[in-house]
């Protein structure tokens, strides 16, 4: 059995601007995420260019 992450909600990266896919581990705070991984959050910098 596959599983595809088509139903799922996604969001746009605020630092790269690729879509990523809700994940178990940000259930508790979808609302609050903004970016795709820990690389961007940290070069969170780059998102005003």
């Amino acid at each position: 059995m596959t599983h595809t992450k088509s139903h799922l909600p996604h969001k746009l990266c605020a630092s790269c601007g690729r879509s990523f896919a809700w994940r178990r581990k940000w259930a508790r705070v979808w609302d609050e995420v903004r970016y795709c991984s820990e690389r961007c959050r940290r070069d969170r910098s780059r998102a005003g260019k």
